[in-house]
């Protein structure tokens, strides 16, 4: 129940009062199963991307936190390539620095701020904070062609557009698909007669 009320109270409070360049919302049905994109910030790597998160709330929360992945593929040496986020506000004490005062917009803020500032001191991804590390501008280019791959407002729009050709098939497809409907008469005819 105290789950329930303060999940819709966080909720209702990110849908009137969103924190910059971050957005939350309930998948479905199911209150403990939520969705949230985070944009880019300027003067990163990931400026102008669209990031999708899944945050699975525990049964326990706030005593818990909840699972927070990243869906939208991402180059970062605090994420790895299951979306899982190496941030310690993510983590129950001792080793991690969760306390039920937080709230799930804390943790996309805090999640927004690594993504501008990452920790390769505390990496997922060992090569890619060597390379952010010892390479920095190798990591830039990597991190926004990534960016640029899985994130860009272009490409999202390009598979929105694909997604629904593919759900309502062409007329071309459709005649296609009937057995010589693309043949004239007379070529039916010749086929016919040999």
């Amino acid at each position: 129940m105290q789950r329930a009320s303060r999940l819709s109270r966080e909720l209702t409070m990110l849908g009137t009062e969103p924190p910059p360049g971050i957005s939350c919302w309930q998948s479905g049905a199911r209150l403990d199963e939520l969705r949230a994109q985070i944009i880019g910030a300027a003067d990163t790597p990931y400026e102008k991307g669209i990031f999708d998160l899944e945050i699975v709330v525990p049964e326990r929360y706030p005593f818990e936190p909840p699972k927070i992945r990243f869906l939208t593929p991402i180059y970062h040496p605090n994420i790895d390539s299951a979306g899982r986020i190496c941030l310690d506000v993510l983590k129950l004490p001792p080793k991690g620095a969760w306390r039920p005062s937080l709230n799930i917009s804390t943790l996309l803020t805090s999640i927004q701020l690594l993504m501008a500032e990452p920790n390769p001191d505390d990496p997922l991804m060992a090569d890619i904070s060597s390379e952010y590390k010892y390479n920095k501008q190798l990591f830039l280019i990597n991190a926004k062609e990534w960016t640029e791959k899985y994130a860009s407002q272009q490409k999202r729009a390009l598979e929105e557009k694909t997604n629904q050709n593919e759900t309502k098939p062409s007329t071309e497809s459709v005649r296609q698909k009937r057995k010589g409907s693309t043949l004239s008469k007379e070529e039916k005819k010749s086929r016919l007669d040999s």
